[in-house]
């Protein structure tokens, strides 16, 4: 299989329209218009049934000590973890390609309603909810794609991998609040095939230019 983007190239940097925040010089950040990328795969194997569409970030801080805070940076060198940005299930073997913003187009404090989606997919809950519950103004359950916002002080580029898998099953076998890791689990044993883009995101002010 072969995955591109429209959107961006492999290898350079994701728009801020699809990003979750972009950068302000006077408040570090601001939001952005949060639209889903453009992607389009071709060489499907046969006997596909369904699609899977992952996006993570693996360049997390596996601490938020010092995330954005004044005065302070995130070291390089401190161990990162995966972050999901968006986990599509059940998307329908005739379909071969997503619509930059047809998933997702602003973004929504107290998250976006799922898990139903368009062609009859269903998506599941992203990091954001996780990372927003003690957040009054934002925490909810954060359906379907929200883009990068990586921490402002981060001494590294993020990058952030689309992964489309072709499945042998019409219908993912999980139900409720599917994760990202709980889909990774449940596809084990049904990829025909797969493909993968990655693009690149920072809102760190010495490492934008």
């Amino acid at each position: 299989m072969k995955l591109s983007s429209s959107s961006f190239e492999e290898g350079q940097r994701i728009p801020g329209e699809c990003a979750f925040c972009i950068h302000d010089p006077d408040h570090h950040v601001c939001l952005g218009s949060n639209r889903n990328p453009h992607l389009a795969w071709s060489g499907v194997p046969a006997g596909t049934r369904s699609f899977v569409v992952i996006c993570h970030d693996p360049d997390v801080p596996s601490r938020g000590d010092d995330v954005n805070q004044e005065g302070r940076t995130v070291p390089a060198s401190l161990p990162r973890v995966d972050f999901f940005h968006w986990v599509l299930v059940d998307l329908p073997a005739t379909v071969n390609g997503i619509g930059e913003g047809e998933f997702s187009n602003e973004v929504t404090p107290r998250g976006k309603a799922g898990p139903h989606a368009p062609h009859g997919s269903r998506q599941g809950i992203n990091d954001y909810t996780g990372w927003f519950a003690g957040d009054n103004d934002m925490r909810g359950d954060y359906y379907g794609y929200d883009g990068p916002c990586p921490p402002w002080n981060d001494e590294i580029v993020h990058h952030y991998v689309f992964t489309v898998f072709a499945l042998d099953v019409a219908t993912l076998g999980v139900e409720g609040k599917l994760t990202g890791q709980l889909v990774r689990a449940a596809i084990e044993g049904h990829v025909l095939d797969q493909a993968s883009l990655t693009g690149t995101y920072t809102l760190t002010p010495a490492l934008l230019a």
